[in-house]
């Protein structure tokens, strides 16, 4: 009995210095301020992170359309690309941390960042016990809000996602206490002030984008607390947008509405905590093509990270076929990327260049193989695609 007892004081430690850690993060929460406004700055610099696995082939595709795109903001100086190394395994593995301190302070000198892949280990995998850097840089740089859009227009889909990034089960995800061998206890969080940030973003999206509904979801029926505390918020603040209507749903529920051909069109703006988010936007990506299709915003007050929602897949790596992996996803986050620093207009010029070559004439397939396009091949493709002067009159005849 008396193990137990130690083992309950140190869990108990280190329950209470968690605590202390989120307490301290509401604070800086309260004091944040407002948008970084992109219009009004010299100069914006555009973080590139090749990640590991098949990362840096991919992301070195999507800083090509980048500079093709951003050539004369480049050359004006208006707009710096930089390339930021060492997020690899390999090296944040002999840092002992999921972002080394010294990759950790390039990444705060950018304003935006577009990132590649990278690998989280799994116990057993031979690598530290480290948080997933994607994980880390949410927490580093307070990017609150995943933000995933999802389109399938001749399904009638067009659905965007807001995932709480900070919170749930990934806030305190590798704090976890084994208390001998028969018992291991993880956490989840929930806070008010970071529930009504994502939530608020999510109707503010709906408000300013013309949709109608924000559909809230959760577990709350079980997950009394955490759960509870994420709806009763929503609640509060859906009442300061009365043009919006507000419905909830349970996650387990809600993954098989998604795939109800009757029922999905009805949904238009989701918001969830972090780990249900993860969960359904995959499912969704699925839907639309596959997570190989699909970009992400991870974004914060001050800064924002673009990113592709596939993992790494060191396979491809180690079997060769890297320079076959296909970077349409990560170059769909460019475009998020492009937008939300106000390039609006090349961001639809992209939108409509990937569009015409990956669901109209398809004249490069990559198949993550040597049967079908490398990365490379395609990015070349999708550039003389943009450089087209019929570009428009193509993309208009194929979607009329």
């Amino acid at each position: 009995m008396s193990d137990h007892k130690e083992q309950i004081q140190a869990a108990q430690e280190k329950f209470q210095k968690i605590l202390e850690e989120q307490f301290a993060r509401i604070d800086k929460i309260k004091q944040e301020d407002d948008f970084v406004d992109y219009k009004n700055k010299e100069k914006i610099v555009i973080g590139v992170v090749g990640g590991d696995g098949i990362g840096p082939f991919i992301t070195a595709e999507a800083q090509k359309i980048l500079e093709q795109l951003l050539e004369d903001d480049i050359k004006s100086g208006k707009v710096e690309i930089r390339q930021i190394d060492g997020l690899t395994i390999e090296n944040r593995a002999k840092a002992g941390k999921a972002i080394p301190d010294d990759v950790l302070e390039e990444l705060k000198g950018c304003d935006v960042i577009l990132k590649g892949p990278t690998t989280t280990p799994r116990k057993g995998d031979g690598y530290p016990n480290i948080e997933s850097a994607n994980v880390a840089m949410r927490k580093a740089l307070d990017l609150f809000a995943n933000v995933r859009p999802v389109k399938i227009p001749q399904e009638g889909i067009d659905w965007t996602f807001f995932r709480e990034n900070t919170e749930g089960g990934y806030a305190v995800g590798s704090q976890g206490v084994n208390l001998g061998d028969d018992l291991a206890v993880d956490f989840t969080v929930t806070t008010e002030p970071g529930s009504e940030r994502i939530i608020r973003a999510a109707f503010d999206h709906a408000k300013n984008n013309g949709k109608n509904k924000v559909t809230v979801v959760t577990k709350a029926n079980v997950i009394k607390t955490t759960d509870g505390k994420f709806l009763e918020t929503a609640k509060k603040i859906s009442e300061d947008y009365p043009d919006i209507a507000m419905d909830d749903w349970y996650i387990d529920i809600m993954t098989a509405k998604l795939i109800d051909p009757k029922r999905r069109k009805e949904f238009e703006v989701l918001v969830l905590p972090n780990l249900y988010g993860d969960i359904l936007t995959d499912e969704a990506a699925e839907m639309q093509g596959g997570v190989g299709t699909a970009g992400s915003i991870n974004m914060g007050k001050r800064y924002a990270m673009f990113e592709a929602i596939h993992g790494s897949a060191p396979r491809m790596v180690d079997e060769g076929r890297a320079k076959y992996a296909d970077p349409s996803s990560i170059i769909r986050a460019a475009g998020m990327l492009l937008n939300h620093i106000g390039k609006k207009e090349q961001a639809e010029k992209l939108e409509k260049a990937l569009d015409i070559c990956t669901n109209f004439e398809k004249d490069l397939v990559v198949t993550g193989r040597d049967d079908g396009a490398s990365g490379a091949e395609f990015s070349e493709y999708l550039i003389n695609t943009l450089k087209r002067p019929d570009l428009e009159e193509v993309y208009a005849s194929y979607t009329a």
